[in-house]
């Protein structure tokens, strides 16, 4: 099970997301790093994950302020060869752009059904950036977005993250189910879950599941995923 750390940027600052909450987000305490400088904590995640991998969701973005262009730019460039799926909420490839420029040469945009109009948008994206990941964004059991973005597989791209809202930061444990109703449709594409990891049991039910990855961030900065299990 590979394990993708996450940070969610607001104001310059990494803060804990808490079920999608948006409004409610404060700066990060963390039993990795002191404060919430967002290089500081990025480092921290991604030496304990042993990870080569970085997931940033622009909350400024996210929520129609502008992508945090600078920031991601100096997180690009202190963090070479470190592969980054950014998330900003990106409803257009021209919008995505942007922020990628600024992200450099090693991030990958993700497609978020949330911010879709429909299901054929995203060949807009894949065209582009054939790396890019589809994340089909659901909360308290309600498809976010265009519905169809569920249920048309066409345009699907190679990597799915199956991003369950009301369970990050949660503590509930996965939301297992959503996985396998994905996984009936996925035909063989990479799966990566996100949401409500508690300890190392989550994952390895996570694993059995069909999850190939699980984007994780509450659970680290608690300390409950010791390095050990985290790597493993």
């Amino acid at each position: 099970m590979q394990i993708v750390p996450v940070i969610d940027l607001l104001d310059g600052q990494v803060v804990r997301a808490i079920r999608g909450d948006r409004a409610s987000y404060r700066p990060v305490v963390s039993q990795l790093c002191p404060g919430s400088a967002p290089l500081d904590v990025a480092r921290a995640l991604l030496e304990h994950c042993a990870s080569r991998t970085l997931y940033i969701a622009d909350l400024n973005a996210l929520t129609g302020k502008g992508p945090q262009c600078d920031l991601l730019a100096a997180l690009a460039e202190a963090l070479p060869g470190v592969e980054i799926w950014l998330d900003g909420g990106f409803a257009t490839p021209d919008a995505a752009a942007v922020a990628l420029h600024a992200a450099g040469t090693n991030a990958h945009p993700v497609i978020a059904s949330e911010s879709l109009p429909d299901a054929d948008a995203i060949a807009s994206f894949t065209a582009r950036w054939p790396e890019a990941l589809l994340s089909l964004d659901r909360r308290h059991g309600q498809a976010l977005g265009a519905g169809d973005c569920w249920t048309d597989t066409r345009h699907w791209p190679a990597r799915l993250i199956v991003m369950t809202l009301d369970r990050v930061g949660s503590f509930d444990g996965p939301e297992l189910n959503t996985l396998a109703e994905v996984q009936a449709r996925a035909a063989g594409r990479q799966l990566i879950g996100a949401g409500g990891i508690r300890h190392a049991h989550d994952l390895d039910a996570a694993r059995t599941a069909g999850a190939q990855a699980w984007l994780v961030a509450s659970a680290l900065h608690d300390g409950r995923l010791p390095a050990q299990q985290v790597s493993s």
